[in-house]
């Protein structure tokens, strides 16, 4: 996808449930130069049906060609999760090499964590680190290039230079202003919103208590889902931006 003069006119963010990419989606719309989706290709598992701009779609290659249309007037913002497959975009190599596909891990332990307290029936598959690898390998072998992956972990730690790190990587004007915002409820976010009130109630990128985490390697049932997910989430990791520390530093390393 050919950049506009502010960066991608399609950028997409794949995450792990869990992994504060709700947040990050919050600063993207906060910048005002996007049309933020949420999740659609998730709703469109999870309901049978999503929408957008006025459109509904029920299978993914016709929602991949609604949003690579879109992206031809106005530049977009997707950020969806992993807890479902998405066989139609693993297929669709117009899509993968079009689109600019960017990716957030956080560790599973903590993930899993916050995953099992809003969902006690979570399977294995619906943890999604392996989901977010195999569209990683698919955007390379498709030919669009080495993707961005952050790390939530310096999102929430070091907001401003790894939102900086990201926007240069990806060819985006830095706005700091983006990274603080009043309280509210986002488009898109109303069928799932139990998943969204602590961004909702948020006024910018901080980190909150993982409680549970510690318990989750030793659990019977999630200990085997986390040892299933790790090396995924490690693979993953060692293709981050290296955030530099210090002031003098603020941006990224090499990935």
């Amino acid at each position: 996808m050919p950049l506009s003069e502010s960066g991608p006119r399609l950028l997409v963010l794949w995450s792990p449930p869990r992994c504060r990419s709700t947040a990050f989606a919050r600063m993207m719309h906060e910048r005002g130069d996007f049309t933020v989706l949420h999740e659609p290709f998730s709703h469109l598992k999870d309901f049978g049906t999503t929408e957008v701009a006025g459109v509904s779609h029920t299978d993914e290659r016709t929602l991949m060609d609604e949003l690579l249309s879109l992206a031809e007037r106005t530049p977009v913002f997707v950020k969806d999760t992993t807890d479902f497959p998405y066989p139609g975009v693993l297929a669709a190599e117009d899509f993968l090499r079009e689109a600019t596909h960017t990716f957030i891990v956080r560790h599973p332990r903590e993930a899993i964590a916050s995953h099992h307290r809003l969902n006690p029936r979570l399977t294995r598959d619906e943890i999604g680190f392996d989901r977010v690898r195999e569209i990683h390998e698919a955007v390379r072998g498709a030919g669009g290039g080495e993707p961005v992956v952050i790390d939530s972990d310096d999102f929430v730690d070091r907001p401003e230079a790894t939102v900086h790190a990201y926007c240069r990587a990806v060819g985006l004007e830095f706005r700091p202003q983006a990274l603080s915002w009043s309280p509210s409820v986002l488009p898109g976010w109303e069928k799932t919103m139990r998943w969204h009130t602590e961004v909702a109630a948020s006024t910018g990128v901080t980190r909150r208590p993982s409680a549970g985490a510690a318990e989750v390697e030793n659990h019977p049932v999630l200990g085997p889902y986390y040892r299933y997910h790790l090396p995924h989430y490690q693979w993953l990791r060692e293709r981050r931006l290296r955030i530099a520390r210090g002031p003098e530093h603020p941006l990224a390393g090499g990935r």
